[in-house]
This record gives structure tokens, C-alpha cells and sequence, in this order.
């Protein structure tokens, strides 16, 4: 087993089990507290759905020009911003702007990280480099969304965001500290 693939991955699982926490339960959150209508929900996450069809072949000229790392902590740090922004925020029309952020955090991290594992991966062991990863991501879809109800539900969502935004945060720390700028050309 690739230890390098398996401690980038380990990094990025409280990004995982953060998104599973957030998106689980983010549509009740902005139509009940923030009271938009279902309408706006889905124009919300059709938003984020565009920011990354218009930005992800953008993303992925830039990591092979500058290395895969910066994109993947600038894609941590929007993300942990998003959920620091959706935990402070008292109206749905800020929501549309952390949309927008989210939409090139989930495109970055959807581009650079497989590009990233395929970089520290031998050509004979990428698929199950890649299956580490797809582990680790639907981990945190398997532990996120049950943690993030059951928070929301004790505790309220503000404070379910609040601590997913912690969670990106150690991950982000993680993940600066245990990775290099890899390129598909070093």
C-alpha cells in the first residue's frame, strides 16, 4: 500500500465526513431557518452545480502548470470558509455567493485530488490508489450525514457548521503537512 496515497487520503477525511454532515441536512437548514423556497434551494446547488462546470478544465490546466497541493488547500480553505460563512449568515441570498465558492472548492477538489493520487501512484497500482480514495470519500458519506442530523438535531445547525468548519480545518493542517506539490511532470 502506496503510505503516501493513504496519508493524503486520511487528510481529506474530515473534509468528507464534514460534506456528508453539511449537505445531508443544508437543505432544511436554508429553507427553515433561512426561509428560502424549494425553488431556491435548487437554484442554490444549481449554482455550485455551474461554478464547476465553468471552472474544473480551468483547475486542471492550472495544477499541471503549478503542482496539484495549492489547489487542493485552496480548495480546504474554501470549503472550511463556506461553512463558516453558512453558519453566520441570516438570509438565503448570501447563500448564492457560498454557492459559488463551494462550486470551485468541489471542482478543484474533484480535479486536483485524483490527479494528485495518480501523481504519487506507480502506474501498476493507480486503481487501487484510486480505491483507497473513493473509500475514504464514501467514508465520510457514510459517517457524515447520521452525525450531521443527529448534531443539528441536539444542537442546531449553526453549531453542526461551526464544527465541520474545525473538521476542514485539521484536515487542511493534515494535509499541508503531509503533502508535496506533485505535478504529473516532476
Amino acid at each position: 500500500m502506496n503510505k503516501r496515497v493513504v496519508a493524503f487520503c486520511a487528510s481529506l477525511l474530515p473534509l468528507m465526513i464534514s460534506s456528508g454532515m453539511v449537505y445531508s441536512v443544508l437543505p432544511i437548514y436554508i429553507s427553515d431557518e433561512l426561509k428560502a423556497s424549494r425553488i431556491i434551494v435548487g437554484m442554490l446547488f444549481t449554482v455550485g452545480a455551474l461554478t464547476g462546470v465553468f471552472t474544473s478544465i480551468f483547475i486542471g490546466k492550472i495544477s499541471d502548470r503549478f503542482g496539484r497541493r495549492p489547489l487542493i488547500l485552496l480548495s480546504q480553505i474554501a470549503f472550511a470558509i463556506g461553512m463558516l460563512m453558512y453558519s453566520i449568515i441570516n438570509q438565503y441570498i448570501y447563500a448564492f455567493l457560498i454557492h459559488v465558492l463551494e462550486g470551485f472548492a468541489w471542482a478543484a477538489i474533484g480535479t486536483v485530488a485524483p490527479a494528485y493520487i495518480a501523481d504519487l501512484s506507480r502506474k501498476d497500482e493507480r486503481g487501487k490508489s484510486m480505491g483507497v480514495y473513493n473509500t475514504v470519500w464514501s467514508l465520510g458519506w457514510v459517517i457524515g450525514p447520521i452525525l450531521g442530523g443527529f448534531l443539528a438535531e441536539l444542537f442546531g445547525f449553526r453549531l453542526m457548521l461551526r464544527l465541520a468548519f474545525l473538521m476542514i480545518v485539521v484536515g487542511l493542517i493534515a494535509t499541508a503537512l503531509l503533502s508535496d506539490n506533485s505535478r504529473s511532470d516532476l
